[in-house]
């Protein structure tokens, strides 16, 4: 190879820009009748997951309109007595706090929109030693590697759970490689509407 021959730097910040950008366009211009068909597909694939069935404690999101439906679940988790917890954005960080809730009515309009826990009326979480976490994301890539909204929330939150962690993602947003830092945390599973494939971490 000649010594003149310059390599690009790529600039992965922009590269995570530009595949948010894809993404985000690709589920806010999906048929709605299409994302309920896939949404419910993807909740039964996480349900026929061992680790679902056997952890007694459930992380979840509770979903926004373009993200993958999770009231099904987190309904689900409540009727089998499963302890339920969703996350909080702590005002003024990036960080997140979880607390347990025993219905939607335990929820309200919080951070970017979301719908978070009433804290005064739910029990914070402080073990993160165990439990089922499903993890949010644009897109996942073939080793568990995931692209966020850009904040850093669930990335700080995985860097202290023990638990089984299982990405939820449209088929059509998977990547095979997508950029990553050293200290990102891979999930062990990644659930789409066509196959469950767990990872390597």
């Amino acid at each position: 190879m000649s010594a003149n021959v310059k390599h690009t730097k790529v600039n992965i910040k922009e590269v995570k820009i530009s595949l948010r950008s894809k993404f985000r366009n690709l589920r806010e211009t999906m048929p709605s009748s299409k994302k309920k068909f896939w949404d419910a597909s993807i909740r039964h694939n996480v349900f026929r997951l061992k680790e679902y069935k056997e952890n007694s404690t459930l992380f979840i999101y509770v979903s926004k309109e373009i993200e993958v439906n999770t009231y099904p679940i987190i309904k689900d988790a409540l009727s089998k007595g499963k302890r339920v917890a969703v996350p909080l954005c702590v005002k003024g960080t990036y960080q997140m706090e979880f607390y347990y809730i025993t219905s939607v009515e335990d929820l309200e309009k919080g951070t970017f929109g979301v719908m978070e826990p009433i804290t005064a009326h739910c029990e914070k979480v402080t073990d993160l030693t165990h439990g089922f976490c499903v993890v949010p994301g644009f897109s996942f890539d073939a080793k568990g590697y995931r692209l966020g909204y850009g904040k850093g929330y669930y990335d700080r939150f995985l860097s202290a759970f023990q638990g089984f962690t299982a990405g939820i993602c449209y088929a059509n947003c998977i990547q095979w490689n997508l950029p990553h830092g050293y200290y990102d945390r891979p999930v062990d599973a990644i659930v789409t509407e066509n196959y469950i494939r767990r990872t390597a971490r």
